[in-house]
């Protein structure tokens, strides 16, 4: 779990936005905008290939207006990402920035998984031992679905009707999964879209997301925070991190929730991968994931993305200036206010001192990792977290068998909000009716349990409170 975190990275992926006005998409916007994609893909090497992150043009403009809350502008024919090119992508970034027709062109560093780095994590190999005939219940360890303020009352919630989730549907964006876990065999739509990731650890670590978000109700092992929730996966790998996105949220309907399980180094250590995660920030910093989030958003789905890992204060001013390579547009989305995605970001926090018999300070403090800032909305566990995936709490051969008592990062406290969120939902659904995405943030921000003071990581710096779905859902 710990050795192979370093290696688990996507690919680096070039990002082209071309000039276009932000209109309605009309014929001319169409033929100009396939005119610019012909033009610049004689630019690229032999196999090259510029593919627009939206979807074919006259699917987007059906999409668009199948969406009346969605921008229907052209803005969206602008976005395209290289593929069947590998090696300096720095330098072919460069030369279709010189194009007449490029507004941007930019390299993405590699996306990765946001569990918790080494030095802060409990460090637990995958066991050896054979797993028992049947697997034993581990709910009890699931802390996090307890009463407030230890957990988000979940349990509560499971007594309410859509409180487990139900007709409500979720995707879950990232590398890879283990779908066929004995664990997750119930309301699992499996991966539809990318090409999940070969290796082990993301593989683990999806696995460990869908486990808290929707493990099935048996007499084993864990349950998810709403187990009657349909979960599906779209994969990063094969298409980018925008397209996925794009790809989640049109198999979506306003009111369903969609996952961002990453983060990516920024500009403190110039864009370096790094063990220690230092300086890595929510994908949204990006002008390609940033349209794509609020693509999303537009077509009312519920956007929960990680903060990251990087240990930043996000309302430092660093972040409020423009590389030179993104659009003349590119507003710091950090700040909020026009440039605000919608999304939900994540914070984490520490769970109950003790819990697994460690502690690592105040409940709910922020844990020394977790980025921070005013666009910080909310908090989950960030470490301790009992699901499917990795084996160190049950191992053995079969990997369909597997579970973890350590589950962390923003990566763990992520699927903590999405099965908030998720029952919520599906609460209000049974009620009233679906929240926008708008509603559904500010019920967070407003409700739940308060982050707490811990040394040096005084509530000043901003991860938000824990869900509470009893104050969500109930007048105050």
């Amino acid at each position: 779990m710990a050795s192979q975190h370093s290696e688990l990275r996507s690919p680096a992926e070039l990002i082209v936005v071309t000039r276009g006005a932000d209109t309605a998409i009309t014929p001319t916007a169409l033929r100009d905008s396939h005119s610019a994609q012909a033009r610049l893909e004689e630019l690229l090497p032999p196999g090259g290939e510029l593919v627009r992150i939206f979807g074919p043009a006259n699917r987007l403009e059906r999409r668009l207006a199948d969406s009346p809350h969605l921008k229907t502008g052209a803005e969206y024919l602008n976005y395209f990402y290289l593929t069947g090119v590998t090696g300096e992508l720095d330098e072919l970034a460069a030369r279709l920035r010189a194009a007449e027709e490029v507004a941007a062109a930019y390299v993405k560093p590699p996306a990765e998984p946001p569990i918790a780095p080494e030095g802060v994590r409990a460090i637990t190999g995958r066991s050896a031992a054979e797993a028992p005939p049947v697997t034993p219940d581990f709910v009890v360890r699931q802390g996090y679905l307890d009463a407030a303020p230890q957990g988000i009352d979940a349990r509560w919630a499971w007594t309410v009707p859509g409180g487990r989730g139900t007709g409500v549907r979720v995707v879950d964006v990232e590398g890879a999964w283990r779908f066929t876990h004995e664990d997750l065999r119930v309301n699992q739509g499996g991966v539809i879209g990318g090409n999940p990731s070969p290796e082990q650890g993301w593989r683990d670590h999806g696995t460990a997301v869908a486990g808290v978000i929707s493990g099935d109700v048996n007499a084993y092992g864990i349950t998810g925070i709403v187990p009657e929730a349909y979960i599906r996966a779209v994969s990063i790998f094969g298409t980018g991190s925008a397209t996925a996105i794009r790809s989640a949220a049109d198999t979506l309907n306003p009111g369903d929730v969609l996952l961002l399980e990453l983060h990516r180094p920024g500009p403190r250590f110039t864009y370096a991968n790094r063990p220690d995660q230092r300086g890595y920030i929510a994908v949204e910093w990006w002008p390609d994931d940033f349209a794509a989030i609020r693509y999303a958003i537009g077509k009312g789905v519920v956007v929960v993305e990680a903060g990251g890992n990087g240990g930043e204060d996000l309302d430092a001013a660093l972040y409020d200036n423009r590389p030179a390579e993104f659009p003349s547009t590119w507003r710091n989305p950090f700040r909020g206010g026009e440039a605000d995605s919608g999304a939900i970001i994540v914070g984490a926090g520490a769970p109950p001192p003790g819990f697994h018999g460690r502690d690592y300070g105040p409940p709910r403090s922020r844990l020394s990792f977790s980025n921070y800032g005013e666009r910080i909305d909310v908090q989950g566990w960030g470490l301790e977290v009992t699901t499917t995936g990795y084996g160190d709490l049950q191992g053995g051969p079969d990997e369909d068998l597997w579970y973890t008592d350590v589950f962390s990062g923003t990566s763990s406290a992520s699927p903590i909000v999405v099965g908030a969120v998720t029952s919520f939902q599906g609460m209000s659904a049974a009620a009233a009716g679906r929240k926008t995405p708008a509603e559904v943030r500010t019920r967070l921000r407003e409700t739940g349990s308060p982050q707490t003071d811990a040394p040096e990581r005084p509530v000043s710096q901003r991860i938000g409170n824990l869900p509470d779905l009893k104050s969500m859902i109930l007048p105050r």
